[in-house]
């Protein structure tokens, strides 16, 4: 192994906040842009939801197809 303990990897001689930080500002980037796309459609599925409702309950009964 490159290190002879954990602390030691979590120090790396120095530079271990730089790597680790760098390190977790990558996974947050990267979760953001699998999570973004799935918050998008959910929003915009919940609108055409809320959309859909108003027209079918501002619609006068038996009059639908004109």
């Amino acid at each position: 192994m490159y290190f002879d303990s954990l602390s030691a990897a979590l120090s790396m001689d120095g530079h271990g906040p730089y790597v680790w930080s760098a390190y977790a500002i990558c996974l947050v980037v990267v979760a953001l842009i699998l999570l973004a796309p799935r918050r998008r459609r959910r929003n915009i599925l919940r609108r055409l939801s809320a959309e859909q409702k108003r027209q079918q309950h501002g619609q006068i009964p038996g009059n639908e197809g004109k």
